[in-house]
């Protein structure tokens, strides 16, 4: 597991990626930054990172941080289900809950922790 720190705006929040090849090119491309975009009760934003199908999953639990094939994109989810199939990454660490303050637009930078 390696740990990362996700800033949005004026938000810091921790999360665990695990050892799987999606998470292993996140952390090499790490870091990065991006702008936030929501979709319901999730955060999402672009990534330098493309990657196939790995036990992608269309049902995740809130806290879970995954990567969505169709739009290259990591995933934050504090309630919402995926739009469609995502390869899980990481667990977010604490409540996943004070992602609904984030904007759209605001700016996302995603570093080793």
């Amino acid at each position: 597991m390696t740990a990362v720190r996700i800033k949005i705006g004026d938000l810091v929040v921790r999360a665990s990626l695990n050892d799987s090849n999606t998470a292993q090119r996140i952390k090499a491309a790490l870091p990065f930054e991006s702008k936030a975009q929501r979709w319901g009760d999730e955060v999402y934003f672009s990534v330098p990172v493309e990657a196939g199908k790995e036990n992608a999953q269309e049902d995740v639990p809130s806290g879970t941080v995954a990567y969505w094939l169709a739009g290259k994109a990591l995933c934050l989810f504090f309630g919402q289900k995926p739009y469609g199939a995502v390869n899980v990454v990481g667990v977010l660490e604490g409540d996943p809950t004070v992602l609904a303050a984030t904007v759209e637009g605001q700016f996302v930078r995603v570093e080793t922790a």
